[in-house]
C-alpha cells in the first residue's frame, strides 16, 4: 500500500480505544437512539504504515468521536501483510472481525464475492458519491452493488536522490537500458548502488509486467496471460537488472530492506508509491526534502507501465453497529478528511473536488502522482484479484535470486493461476 503496502512493519497491531470524554455506550450494539442519535463502538482495522501514517488516521478517527460522542471508535492497526486472512477468518467464524476496514483495492470484489462486506447503496456512506474518481471508484463494485467507499488511490514511480544524481552527473532513466547505464554510473562515480529493487511483493512486479505490454489476466476474456512473452520478457528484465548489478534486491523484509537503504542513501533509486513519501522524508538523507525526486517508473520495450493500487473502506456485513458504521466510513473519506490526508501524507484523494484545493494542487507529490494514477492500468476487480498476487510473488523471488529461470518463473504461475480459474483459457 501499497500502500499501505508498508506491510511489514514489525510492531504488534496497536488497539486504542478513541472515545470522547462522557461516552456512556461500551457496547458494540446500540447503532442509534430514538432521536437518531449514533451511539455504540465502531471497530477499525487499520492497514496504514506504523510510525508515519498510522499516527495520521488515528487522529483523524479522534474527530469521529467529537462530531458523535456517543461512539467509541477503537482503532486497531495490522500489518498489511496480516490483514487480508486475518479478516476472512474473522468473518468465517463469526467471531473478531471489525464492523470497518482498510481495504486493499483487490480485496474488496473478494471479501464482497465471500458474503463478508455489507452493500452500501442507499447507505450514509456514500455521500457524494459522484465525487469520486470512476477508477477509484471501480474497485468498490461487485455484482453491480457497492461494497466499499474508495479511501485513497495510488500508483509507482521511481524515488531517487537528487544529491546521489548530482554528484554522478547523471539524468533521471527514462527507459530500462538507461536505468542500467545511469546505476552503472553512479556505481562509478559514487560508489553507491543504482536501483534498490524491491524482491518480496508482487506488486512491485506489476510496473515491469505493464511495460512489456503484459498483464497478470485478461478479465473480459478470461484468459490467463502472464506465461505469455509479455510475461517472460517481463522476468527476464528484472533478472537483468540484478544480474548487471544495476540493483541490488531481496527476498524477505524487503520494506524495511529497501526503505532503509534509500532513507540512508546507499542506493541513488527506488520504485515507491505516495505511501511511502512520509517515511522516506524521515531518512537523513531527507532532512532537506527537497532532495527528495520523484519520476515515472522507466519504459519498457512497450513503453511506461503503473499499476493502480490504493485502499477503500469497507463495513462488515455482521457488524452489530452499521448506522454508525457507514458514518464512519464516510466520515473517513469525506472531502475534508481526504483534503487533511493529501496535506499531512500526500496521499491522493479518491474525490475529484480535493484535487482543485490550492493546498492539494500546489502540492509536488500529488502533482506527480495524479497523472500517473490517471493512466494507471487497473487491476482485474475479480474475487480472485487478492490471490493472483501469492504465485507472482513467489516466482518473482525465485527468478530474482536465481532460484528459477524467467521462463519457468512465468510458466509456474500461469499453472497456479491454472488451478485457481479453473474455467478460464
Amino acid at each position: 500500500m501499497r500502500r499501505g503496502i508498508a506491510a511489514t512493519a514489525l510492531v504488534a497491531a496497536l488497539g486504542v480505544t478513541l472515545a470522547a470524554c462522557g461516552s456512556d455506550s461500551d457496547s458494540n450494539g446500540g447503532g442509534t437512539q430514538g432521536s437518531g442519535e449514533l451511539s455504540g463502538t465502531v471497530t477499525w482495522w487499520d492497514t496504514s504504515t506504523v510510525g508515519s501514517e498510522d499516527k495520521v488516521f488515528k487522529k483523524i478517527a479522534e474527530g469521529f468521536t467529537k462530531k458523535h460522542p456517543k461512539v467509541t471508535v477503537k482503532y486497531v492497526n495490522v500489518p498489511f501483510g496480516e490483514a487480508q486472512n486475518k479478516f476472512k477468518n474473522a468473518a468465517q467464524s463469526g467471531s473478531g472481525a471489525p464492523d470497518v476496514i482498510r481495504s486493499e483495492v483487490a480485496w474488496t470484489p473478494e471479501f464482497a464475492d465471500l458474503g463478508y462486506l455489507a452493500p452500501l447503496d442507499g447507505t450514509a456512506a456514500l455521500k457524494d458519491k459522484d465525487d469520486f474518481l470512476k477508477q477509484a471508484a471501480a474497485s468498490t463494485q461487485y455484482n453491480g452493488k457497492t461494497y466499499a467507499v474508495p479511501q485513497v488511490i495510488d500508483s509507482m514511480g521511481i524515488f531517487y536522490n537528487k544529491k546521489i544524481f548530482k554528484d554522478a552527473g547523471v539524468q533521471v532513466p527514462k527507459n530500462i537500458d538507461e536505468l542500467k547505464t545511469v546505476s552503472a554510473t553512479i556505481k562509478q562515480k559514487t560508489g553507491k548502488t543504482g536501483l534498490y529493487l524491491r524482491g518480496d511483493d508482487a506488486y512491485w512486479f506489476l510496473s515491469f509486467l505493464y511495460g512489456e505490454g503484459g498483464n497478470l489476466v485478461d478479465a473480459e476474456q478470461k484468459k490467463i496471460t502472464i506465461g505469455d512473452e509479455s510475461g517472460v520478457k517481463a522476468f527476464r528484465t528484472v533478472k537483468d537488472l540484478v544480474d548487471s548489478k544495476a540493483a541490488i534486491t531481496d527476498a524477505t523484509n524487503g520494506w524495511d530492506n529497501m526503505q532503509a537503504a534509500f532513507k540512508d542513501g546507499k542506493v541513488a533509486m527506488m520504485i515507491n508509491g505516495p505511501w511511502a513519501v512520509a517515511d522516506t522524508l524521515a531518512g537523513k538523507e531527507f532532512a532537506d526534502k527537497a532532495n527528495l525526486g520523484i519520476a515515472p517508473v522507466p519504459a519498457g520495450s512497450a513503453g511506461q507501465g503503473a499499476p493502480q493500487g490504493g485502499h477503500n473502506l469497507a463495513v462488515y456485513a455482521g457488524s452489530k453497529n452499521l448506522d454508525a458504521s457507514y458514518a464512519f466510513a464516510e466520515y473517513m473519506t469525506s472531502a475534508e478528511t481526504q483534503r487533511q490526508v493529501a496535506k499531512e501524507l500526500s496521499l491522493l484523494p479518491t474525490r475529484q473536488s480535493v484535487f482543485i484545493k490550492p493546498d492539494v494542487a500546489s502540492n509536488e507529490m500529488i502533482t506527480f502522482f495524479k497523472p500517473v494514477v490517471d493512466k494507471a492500468v487497473e487491476r482485474p476487480w475479480i474475487p480472485e484479484g487478492g490471490s493472483l498476487f501469492e504465485p507472482v510473488k513467489v516466482e518473482y523471488t525465485k527468478v530474482l535470486t536465481g532460484q528459477t529461470t524467467p521462463d519457468a518463473g512465468a510458466k509456474a504461475v500461469a499453472d497456479a493461476y491454472r488451478k485457481l480459474l479453473k474455467d478460464w483459457k
